[in-house]
């Protein structure tokens, strides 16, 4: 008890001496003795050093401050009270550490937080090593973007049924969203399914490269469903007689490449790029014209990257197939970055799984045209 008392008697004097420096160094030394032992505190003694700290708290500077919210924070015995009461504060520098990293904030005392700070405080919160359902559900309601996608990344965070719902819906506009929930090992099948439904065929093709072999089943259902959506939706083909001909000649002549198919968007031939893209990347082009017409904007981008395109052809060849219906500045962008984030193999292994998909759905018919 004396050793209490001597603690508080200093308190005392330094608070009322006027001095900051004095107030500051108490508040270091104060903390420097409770950092010292911490696990062999009873609940009483921790309480005393948290009425000190709190006291002494509240007439020192943001900076003081923020450096004992730093030095807590990863301490699983520091005062409750203390840790409240930074986790609390206005300032970022002081609550973020205590938001991220402190075991001593209960589960009530993040949700009040979450409902009422800014988004600084929201991503602090994000981060932690485990999140319960009723805190993710306030941070997916009022949370930014970067508060969404780190929640999406953290696999400490539990989310419930709405809060995934929730998710998901938001993600129908934002590729990097999709792609950090679809990697989640814990995210239940129905959403699964939807969130793969809204995602972009480059996306769908990132998460299938990367995916453990249960969830690729999934993602693979979700490919057979956009090939039959493709076969289903699209115009009847045109003859492309005249320029596979041309194709293989200039193929058979070593021309054909990625200039050349560029010249052919560049003189509005149509047929002739289709053909030469289906030609180096050994699909035949009917498959090719599947993709282009099939009203996504992105089908056309697994092909163009497993022949190995730079995007201003891709481009090109996007303009083209949309010339009476132009593609918005703002898909030409996403486009863009979705076809930036597909690797040539992972586009490969995709157009490949649509061509034999496509072999499978066709060969039945064309043997019972021969049994006839």
């Amino acid at each position: 008890m004396a050793s209490q008392q001597s603690v508080l008697d200093e308190l005392e004097e330094a608070v009322h001496s006027g001095s900051r420096e004095r107030r500051v160094d108490t508040l270091r030394r104060i903390t420097d003795l409770f950092l010292l032992a911490p696990t062999q505190l009873d609940n009483e003694q921790i309480g005393v050093f948290d009425d000190v700290l709190a006291h002494l708290t509240a007439r020192v500077e943001a900076g003081a401050r923020a450096e004992l919210a730093n030095r807590l924070a990863p301490i699983a015995q520091a005062p409750a009270g203390i840790v409240k009461r930074l986790a609390h504060d206005d300032e970022i520098m002081i609550a973020g550490p205590v938001l991220q990293q402190s075991t001593r904030l209960a589960t009530e005392d993040l949700v009040s937080i979450a409902q009422e700070k800014g988004q600084a405080h929201l991503h602090a919160i994000a981060g932690r090593k485990s999140i319960d359902e009723q805190v993710t559900d306030v941070l997916v309601k009022r949370g930014d973007r970067e508060v969404a996608l780190t929640l999406a990344a953290n696999a400490g965070a539990a989310f419930s049924d709405v809060g995934y719902s929730t998710m998901v819906k938001r993600a129908e506009s934002d590729a990097d969203l999709v792609e950090k929930l679809g990697r989640r090992i814990d995210i239940p099948l129905p959403h699964f399914r939807e969130l793969l439904l809204r995602a972009t065929e480059a996306v769908r093709a990132r998460l299938l490269a990367g995916a453990p072999p249960e969830t690729q089943d999934e993602i693979r259902k979700i490919l057979a469903d956009t090939s039959r959506d493709i076969e289903q939706h699209a115009p009847a083909p045109r003859n492309f007689e005249d320029a596979r001909r041309l194709v293989s000649l200039l193929k058979e002549t070593g021309r054909l490449d990625e200039t050349e198919i560029h010249a052919f968007t560049r003189h509005e031939k149509y047929e002739e790029a289709i053909a030469g893209l289906a030609a180096l990347c050994a699909v035949p082009p009917e498959l090719i014209e599947r993709l282009a017409k099939s009203g996504r904007t992105d089908a056309l981008l697994v092909p163009c990257k497993a022949a190995g395109f730079g995007w201003g052809t891709v481009r090109a060849l996007l303009d083209l197939r949309s010339r009476h219906n132009a593609v918005a500045a703002q898909d030409m962008d996403v486009a863009m970055k979705e076809f930036a984030k597909l690797s040539q193999p992972t586009a490969a292994r995709v157009l490949r799984f649509w061509q034999v998909r496509q072999t499978a759905t066709v060969q039945p018919a064309g043997e019972r045209h021969a049994a006839k």
